[in-house]
């Protein structure tokens, strides 16, 4: 019983303390471009959105126990949606990690990050380009 009552604590603890991660995509494309969005992970796909000039997306999720959540998302550069980039947009890295909020900037010269919060928090480091688009 005593085994039992702490095994109970220790997993209530763990859904107190559950971590949340959360991905931002922004449409900072010129010309009047719209954004194609897809994301999923090994447990969820979200519908793919088209991202209006200006506008951004944004989805907030719970990370896993495990500290092992990812979030794969691909870009398609509007009208004809032939400019894409598949990459990783979120990911855990331990059980530890707090999860944060990846902010991703699509550009015309590229893809941009910067990580708030997390283990791969970016402190000070301003906005940086870390993909090119595929032609």
């Amino acid at each position: 019983m005593k085994n039992l009552s702490i095994f109970l604590c220790v997993v209530s603890f763990c859904m107190i303390s559950h971590v949340y991660g959360s991905i931002r995509i922004s449409n900072e494309l010129k010309f009047k471009k719209k954004l194609s969005v897809t994301c999923y992970s090994k447990d969820n796909r979200m519908k793919t959105e088209i991202i209006e000039p200006g506008a951004r997306y944004e989805r907030r999720f719970n990370t896993n126990v495990w500290g092992t959540t990812r979030f794969m998302c691909t870009l398609r550069q509007g009208p004809n949606y032939r400019h894409t980039r598949s990459f990783t947009a979120f990911k855990q890295v331990s059980p530890s990690d707090r999860g944060g909020l990846w902010d991703w900037r699509a550009r015309e010269n590229g893809i941009y990050l910067k990580v708030w919060g997390g283990k791969h928090m970016q402190g000070e480091v301003h906005m940086h380009k870390v993909f090119d688009w595929v032609y």
